[in-house]
């Protein structure tokens, strides 16, 4: 496969096309898109148009996906769960990629700068515990609960962007773009379950920074990282003596996770036994609780600043909504506007306070 054909099939997977559709879309035959898509013919620059076209980006992002070093289509790490279907989190995998790709362009012409670093970690060197305890300290996070955990994460660099999975089944994925993490983050999830997921992705960031294949182990490591992070253990663990689900829900109020994830920080904490934590499973399912918790909507949610500072910066520069999505490698702005919140009204306010202040 030709570093262009990659670029065309990772677009395809994305969009959540068959060959057969992507075909049909640009009006090309299907066997000539297999040619492309495994490299053995490079589409001329009208058919490219076409394709791009279709999957919702422009000519110019292909081409620049298929100048990135190192491979176009990389694993993404991702919060699923057993039941989501292999198209669909292929799809997603598939979609970070692209926004990688995307957000690669702009951040050429913005500069991003953060305040705090992010940490590289070796989990061998580091137990999860530990590095979720170290990040805390070197961003200078103050004790209990973390509020806006977005934020936090956001002043490390992290590129956070929220989108409608179309399931629920999967909670974020991550990568990284150069110097930046990405995680895209399901819209569609409640606030601690996003949280627990950022949490999550941070780990990952912090300790499985270098290429790896995922593993059940990376994954573990991960939710421990967040679990610590989230909750830590010296804080908390006076607070998981009491078993009763009421005790959770308040808790859940406290420290903005679930009560899931407090029964089971109570019990690899060794708060509560094996049969305490099988009855408060049992209360939650009698209730309902499993499928749709309680209290979620009471919790303050995170809405990702950084998107909204990139498109100030972009206006700043003078740039209008249909060259920001230029830029990008958008098809159009609508497709932008997903991603960034794009809007000729808020660009137009921003250049009109930027000429004021000259």
């Amino acid at each position: 496969m030709s570093r262009l054909g990659e670029a065309i099939h990772t677009a395809r997977i994305a969009a959540g096309l068959t060959q057969a559709q992507l075909a049909d879309q640009a009006e090309i035959t299907q066997a000539a898109l297999s040619r492309y898509e495994n490299g053995l013919r490079d589409p001329d620059s009208e058919t490219l148009e076409q394709l791009a076209s279709a999957v919702g980006v422009n000519s110019r992002l292909l081409t620049n996906m298929s100048q990135i070093a190192g491979s176009i289509a990389t694993e993404a790490h991702m919060r699923r769960r057993a039941t989501a279907p292999v198209r669909v989190w292929r799809r997603l995998e598939a979609g970070i990629n692209v926004l990688r790709a995307q957000m690669r362009l702009i951040l050429s012409i913005v500069d991003y700068q953060a305040p705090n670093n992010m940490p590289s970690l070796d989990p061998v060197e580091y137990p999860p515990h530990e590095a979720a305890r170290l990040v805390r300290a070197q961003w200078r996070m103050p004790q209990g609960p973390v509020r806006d955990l977005t934020a936090w994460m956001e002043s490390a660099g992290c590129l956070i962007i929220e989108r409608d999975f179309g399931t629920p089944r999967v909670d974020g994925l991550s990568q990284w773009i150069d110097d930046h993490p990405i995680i895209m983050i399901n819209s569609r999830v409640p606030t601690d379950r996003k949280r627990l997921t950022l949490a999550h992705e941070l780990g990952h960031i912090v300790m499985h920074s270098e290429p790896i294949h995922l593993s059940k182990l990376s994954e573990e490591e991960a939710m421990r990282f967040a679990a610590e992070f989230l909750m830590p253990a010296h804080l908390i663990r006076p607070e998981l003596r009491r078993r009763s689900l009421g005790h959770f829900a308040n808790l859940k109020r406290k420290w903005m996770v679930s009560i899931a994830a407090l029964i089971e920080r109570a019990y690899n904490l060794g708060t509560i036994t094996q049969t305490n934590r099988t009855s408060l499973y049992k209360a939650l399912s009698a209730r309902g609780w499993r499928k749709q918790e309680p209290l979620s909507e009471q919790l303050p949610p995170e809405t990702p600043s950084t998107p909204a500072s990139i498109v100030n910066a972009l206006a700043e520069l003078s740039y209008h909504p249909q060259q920001v999505a230029a830029l990008g490698g958008f098809a159009d702005v609508d497709r932008a506007a997903a991603v960034l919140p794009l809007s000729r009204r808020r660009l137009r306010i921003v250049q009109d306070s930027g000429s004021h202040r000259k």
